[in-house]
């Protein structure tokens, strides 16, 4: 990957709507060379997808919370089991796997503490953890789906 490839990802990272011809002036390529450049970025598995960044607020999801999972069960079919419930919650937009004292991590959004409460009894009478701790976010601070591109 080269600094035009970089700068196609940046720029389509801040808006992937942004015409070819506008990105090819940006990057200082042909239309067909930058066209050439961001279907090789896609069959490379760099860009996963292009989406719509929906306003969680106006979505009426404002509140956030991140939840800490722990389990006692750490087998392939508990996993498994976890995977699905996580998958079929459409509350829960992140789960993560962790090292340290919690097992997992869950970023969960909804409209308010009613809500959360409904999906937390869905999470536990179809699993069992140790222990579920959530923090509800006040403010937040810093929110991109932007990743740092120096590294690629």
């Amino acid at each position: 990957m080269d600094i035009r490839d970089r700068r196609i990802l940046e720029t389509l990272q801040a808006d992937a709507t942004v015409p070819v011809a506008d990105l090819a002036d940006m990057v200082g390529l042909s239309v067909s060379a930058c066209w050439r450049r961001i279907k090789a970025l896609e069959e490379a598995g760099l860009i996963a997808a292009r989406v719509a960044l929906v306003d969680r607020r106006k979505a009426n999801v404002g509140m956030t919370v991140f939840v800490g999972v722990r389990t006692s069960r750490h087998s392939i079919e508990w996993l498994e089991a976890f995977r699905k419930v996580m998958a079929e919650i459409p509350e829960i937009v992140e789960a993560y796997r962790l090292t340290g004292d919690m097992d997992y991590l869950l970023r969960i959004v909804v409209p308010g503490v009613e809500v959360y409460d409904a999906v937390y009894k869905q999470m536990i009478s179809r699993l069992d953890f140790t222990d579920v701790t959530s923090f509800i976010s006040m403010e937040e601070l810093k929110y991109t789906t932007a990743i740092p591109l120096r590294y690629a």
